[in-house]
């Protein structure tokens, strides 16, 4: 299976440099992994490297937390598209969406859908947060709006993907839309796991070392 087309390449850390974000193109670029995956500010620097090839831009909005308003969660996806951002992963509220406010958690997720247009929007879960019933409703919720994925995780809190909560992601959304695993995922096994409880796409820093089958990462991101 060719896993490089599965792979987010992502470096979301906030120490890194230019020139990691530059190898980190260079990489995706060799291994023709699906896409490259960073925060906003360094976006028009992603889309200047990867120009011509065939890597996409992907950036994060309300990173890592979820918790700002969302007029300004709104308004960071639209000037990342600007920027030259082709897919936008976003975090929903969860303590909006633990308080029972179902209403802005999906008023929250539809801005940031509306402000995309036309560029797929992946909507961050952070299952580790959230109860199976949770993840079900949140996932109803991203298939009514019309989201391209639903994501398990930011790689940032307690813990990232598993396979039991990628399947019930799977299962609720069914066929017609993506499924991202991210969060822990640092070799081919746990890949390959993933994948098979249906996961269509991978949030990974390790990405070389999935399709090279080495294990080189101890990092979520």
């Amino acid at each position: 299976m060719n896993y490089a087309k599965y792979i987010d390449h992502t470096l979301l850390a906030m120490n890194a440099t230019k020139d990691q974000i530059t190898k980190l193109c260079e990489e995706a670029k060799q291994y023709h992994f699906y896409s490259v995956c960073v925060n906003s500010g360094y976006v028009p620097l992603v889309a200047s490297l990867l120009k011509g090839s065939d890597v996409k831009v992907c950036s994060v909005v309300g990173f890592p937390l979820g918790a700002m308003l969302t007029s300004a969660k709104a308004f960071e996806t639209e000037m990342t598209v600007k920027a030259g951002a082709q897919e936008i992963d976003m975090v929903i509220n969860v303590g909006w969406l633990k308080s029972n406010d179902w209403d802005a958690v999906k008023q929250d997720i539809e801005a940031v859908f509306n402000a995309c247009g036309a560029v797929p929007l992946k909507v961050i879960l952070e299952t580790c947060l959230l109860t199976k019933d949770e993840i079900a409703k949140v996932c109803e919720i991203c298939k009514q709006i019309g989201v391209a994925f639903v994501k398990t995780s930011t790689g940032f809190s307690v813990s990232g993907a598993t396979v039991e909560d990628v399947k019930l992601m799977r299962d609720t959304v069914g066929n017609e839309m993506g499924v991202k695993a991210s969060g822990g995922i640092r070799d081919r096994q746990t890949a390959e796991k993933m994948v098979q409880a249906g996961a269509s796409r991978l949030g990974a820093s390790a990405g070389i070392a999935i399709v090279s089958g080495n294990v080189t990462s101890t990092s979520d991101y």
